[in-house]
């Protein structure tokens, strides 16, 4: 038995690196996305950028799954997004990750960062959210759980930074700035605040505070209140507000 599901293991893994290859020989993202982000596809970096993770993925357990590299766009199409909220990097550890920041799969425990994430929501808006921490029924309302980098190797957490992704994301999110109105970009710690410089402010709602981490939520993410913020926001600007459960 234990031998079957090694071997079955060992089948879903090549699945999942052919499955990847197929994935960014053809750019399978989301329509609108592909068509707003259609000049990056075509640059030097991101060429550069596939291959490398085609090469990772070949040769190490790498996270999220290839299919759902690119789930926060399609879960959140291009004209339908209201509000990003910017992670860093995937989970690295096994079955984390699903393609949106601070998201877990289903039947997965909360990380820390997303129970404390939880609580300010339920101090916030007086609401308790579901206990899922898969966060898609976010994205589909238009929130767009936006990673910085949108892969990681197994249990090496940074593996993938300064390979290509982070020029691709800072292209959305000016894209997003540029060509969108009255959008709320919530970002949190240093490093999505270094990213939210290209944000147009003058058209856009930023709300900042310190990273929901065990060791800054008590610095100021808590009673930060980012979430009735950007309701608040959304209804003054004729948009249907976030449920945040």
């Amino acid at each position: 038995m234990e031998k079957f599901e090694k071997l079955k293991q060992e089948r879903n893994l090549e699945a999942d690196k052919a499955s990847f290859i197929e994935t960014v020989s053809s750019i399978s993202i989301e329509d609108s996305w592909k068509k707003a982000l259609s000049d990056e596809f075509k640059k030097t970096y991101f060429k550069t950028l596939s291959q490398f993770v085609k090469d990772e993925y070949r040769k190490y357990p790498v996270y999220p799954p290839p299919k759902e590299i690119f789930r926060a766009f399609e879960l959140c199409p291009f004209p339908k997004v209201k509000v990003v909220i910017l992670g860093q990097d995937p989970y690295h550890g096994p079955h984390q990750a699903n393609g949106l920041s601070f998201a877990v799969h289903k039947e997965i425990p909360l990380p820390p960062s997303l129970k404390n994430i939880f609580k300010e929501i339920e101090d916030d808006v007086k609401v308790i959210p579901e206990k899922s921490g898969d966060l898609s029924r976010w994205a589909q309302q238009g929130v767009l759980l936006l990673n910085a980098t949108l892969t990681v190797k197994a249990a090496t957490p940074g593996s993938h930074q300064d390979k290509g992704w982070e020029e691709f994301t800072d292209a959305v999110i000016k894209r997003l700035s540029d060509e969108r109105e009255h959008l709320v970009f919530i970002l949190w710690g240093n490093y999505a605040k270094k990213k939210g410089v290209v944000i147009d402010r003058s058209k856009h709602c930023v709300i900042e505070s310190p990273h929901p981490s065990p060791f800054s939520a008590y610095n100021g993410f808590f009673r930060s209140k980012p979430f009735s913020k950007a309701n608040e926001y959304l209804k003054k600007h004729g948009e249907k507000e976030i449920d945040w459960v």
